[in-house]
């Protein structure tokens, strides 16, 4: 298993007990998440859980101390956690895009063993002098933001959660990398922009695959599936199907195969009569 994949399993096993021992036979508490870069300063405040619940989840954006937003945020369901940030306790307000106006992130967890998280990103535009919201789905993966081309922008590090159960069960699932960039109020995929990160993840899902055939563990369906993925995002798809055809022998193998093929041309990994 690869290590973003270990610590976000890790981060949402936590917040799955943490949830549950605090929710317990507790009245409602208010609770807030701040952040803040330059002028810009942001709070969540929300009401601490009865029976689970997150309520009157608010956000608050001020600028130079003026108050710019001031709104509930748009939970799916009560049961969405505000989280601040994936791996800190603070409200992400960061430049993602390199114009000199930080961004506001609020995560959410939405609870559960394999689910979920996603992004509400606020953008601020300075014609209108308000903030304009784009929400992103990471599914069970999360990310990781790092700068990989040290353009003092960041990357948002992530997993196609598309490959969860495709081929096998959830623990036994294998994901292939995803990049993305915020861009003018877009997340864009950059994953093909980035050949380095993608090999060095193929060349981890692939050592995975061996170490859990080696142990008897899994038939290695999912990253096989991952690692194939991965190899075409390269333009090296003939030379991922000809490893992963020698690799797996079981007698399913033409159906596992058919499956896979139209699984990867459904996902965009590959086109209609590519190999």
């Amino acid at each position: 298993m690869n290590t973003i994949h270990q610590s976000i399993s890790k981060f949402l096993v936590s917040l799955t007990l943490l949830g549950g021992l605090t929710a317990i036979n507790q009245p409602a508490q208010a609770d807030t998440i701040t952040g803040e870069s330059g002028n810009v300063r942001a709070e969540i405040s929300f009401e601490k859980p009865e029976e689970f619940q997150y309520k009157n989840v608010r956000l608050q954006i001020k600028r130079a101390g003026k108050t710019v937003l001031n709104q509930n945020l748009p939970q799916e369901s009560e049961y969405d956690r505000p989280i601040g940030g994936l791996f800190t306790d603070k409200l992400p307000v960061l430049d993602l895009d390199g114009n000199k106006e930080p961004e506001v992130m609020a995560d959410f967890f939405t609870g559960g063993a394999h689910c979920c998280t996603y992004s509400l990103i606020y953008r601020y535009n300075s014609k209108s002098q308000q903030y304009q919201k784009i929400r992103h789905d990471w599914g069970n993966g999360g990310y990781q933001l790092k700068d990989l081309d040290k353009d003092g922008k960041p990357e948002f590090i992530s997993r196609d959660d598309r490959f969860a159960y495709a081929f096998t069960s959830y623990a036994a699932s294998g994901y292939p990398i995803q990049i993305w960039q915020y861009r003018q109020g877009k997340m864009i995929d950059v994953t093909r922009r980035y050949p380095k990160e993608v090999a060095s993840h193929a060349a981890e899902v692939w050592k995975t695959y061996t170490e859990i055939r080696q142990q008897g563990e899994d038939e290695g369906k999912g990253f096989l599936a991952a690692y194939l993925a991965d190899k075409y995002l390269l333009g090296q798809g003939q030379d991922g199907w000809r490893r992963v055809q020698q690799a797996y022998k079981k007698s399913d193998r033409n159906q596992y195969f058919t499956e896979l093929r139209k699984f990867l041309r459904e996902t965009g990994y590959t086109r209609s009569g590519v190999k």
